[in-house]
């Protein structure tokens, strides 16, 4: 997808359309961590929790599954 930059101010924005922010689940209120490889912008959304997320999702399956990898292991 192209886009080109819009006069906001001061500033220059990108509008992005409805279906990139529900595909992405970003809202008005969505953090944004901007970063640049030299070349490119690279615009992702800041996950508060992921880690402790993924942590604990883990956890669970450990837990579920412990006989499981008990078995495989031997």
């Amino acid at each position: 997808m192209r886009k080109k930059l819009s006069a906001i101010g001061n500033s220059l924005g990108i509008v992005i359309e409805k279906p990139i922010l529900e595909l992405l689940d970003l809202t008005k209120d969505t953090e944004l961590d901007m970063t640049t490889d030299g070349e490119r912008l690279i615009i992702a959304p800041v996950r508060k929790g992921r880690k402790a997320r993924v942590r604990s999702a883990i956890d669970e399956v450990m837990a579920d599954h412990a006989g499981t990898f008990r078995k495989l292991a031997k």
